[in-house]
């Protein structure tokens, strides 16, 4: 459905991305991870339509975007890093304006700005001039903008900046609603956002690809090591000499022990031994109480400090469950 191939683009002496190549398929909700300035912006205008690469071709369903370019971008809902609205213009008047433009008849357009007033929850504040709105709804309009027409492919670039947290978890809820009707591809810096939405993930820095996979392939190919995190109701040193007896554990540490008392392990395996079903038959051969036993996850910012070669912290068990930022 999206298809880069060896994408670079120049300004003056300055290169922004360079031989960036990926493909999206059809129904897929792809996140485009990287850093400020990493080149996810510039990639995301070229695919949009707003400037031609330099070097290389992209080609959205079908249509390159350089030789057909209006084709391309009539199938495109394209919400920029910085949307401009018109400020003097209510909600609905805005949504009328953007429907005209893609062409849409009377009926099908009163019947798409509805839906895409209460797929981005703008219902009650379509007679509101957008100049009046707060920078979280005027993100919101233009979502909603990108959204009209329902178009086969959303190119979406940083679109939760400047919304509050129940505003974040409505829009991941409408871009998780979207999957396998349309094709998106979504930038951010923001860890979670791909965490909680996406398909699969494209690393860029430095306008290069690092990666492009899953999060699960990219966690198995990057890590030495299996890690398996337990609790376990016992005493804490007894507890560790028996786990690491167990054939085929490599190591056993010791972590900061829960609220509950008891006491937290995160065994190292070899990567490709499942060891969960015999530290559970220790731990109940002991008549050990087992409290929690689960994989240990390299968290995203650790998957992308190991592929830009800087030192990472070794994964925690808060690692699946607090995503932070990329380091600007």
């Amino acid at each position: 459905m999206i298809r880069a191939e060896h994408l670079t683009k120049r300004f003056g002496t300055f290169t922004a991305i360079s031989d960036v190549s990926f493909e999206v398929e059809r129904g897929e909700i792809v996140g485009f991870l990287g850093p400020n300035g990493a080149g996810k912006t510039t990639t995301m205008r070229i695919l949009g339509g707003v400037f031609p690469p330099t070097a290389g071709r992209a080609v959205v369903a079908g249509y390159d975007v350089v030789k057909d370019s209006l084709r391309a971008r009539s199938i495109v809902g394209y919400f920029p890093e910085r949307v401009s609205l018109y400020l003097d213009l209510t909600v609905r008047e805005y949504l009328r304006y953007v429907a005209q433009m893609k062409g849409l008849d009377g009926g099908q357009r009163r019947a798409e700005i509805d839906r895409a007033l209460g797929s981005c929850a703008l219902t009650h504040v379509a007679h509101r001039l957008i100049g009046t709105l707060s920078k979280g709804y005027r993100q919101r309009v233009g979502i909603a903008q990108a959204l009209v027409g329902q178009p086969r492919v959303l190119i979406l670039d940083e679109p939760t900046a400047g919304l509050d947290p129940e505003q974040v978890a409505e829009m991941r809820r409408l871009i998780r609603n979207l999957r396998g009707e349309s094709t998106v591809i979504l930038s951010t810096h923001i860890l979670s956002e791909v965490e909680a939405t996406c398909d699969r993930v494209i690393i860029i820095n430095q306008g290069r690809i690092l990666a492009v996979d899953t999060p699960r392939n990219l966690n198995q190919r990057l890590r030495q090591t299996s890690q398996i995190y337990l609790e376990v109701l016992g005493p804490t040193d007894a507890v560790a000499r028996r786990l690491g007896a167990i054939p085929g554990v490599l190591s056993v540490e010791i972590s900061p022990s829960p609220a509950d008392g008891a006491a937290a392990f995160i065994v190292a395996t070899a990567k490709d031994r499942d060891l969960r079903a015999d530290l559970a038959a220790c731990i109940s051969e002991a008549q050990w109480g087992l409290q929690e036993l689960r994989p240990v996850a390299l968290s995203l910012e650790a998957i992308f400090l190991s592929l830009v070669n800087e030192p990472a912290r070794p994964p925690s068990p808060e690692d699946n469950e607090v995503p932070g930022r990329l380091s600007a």
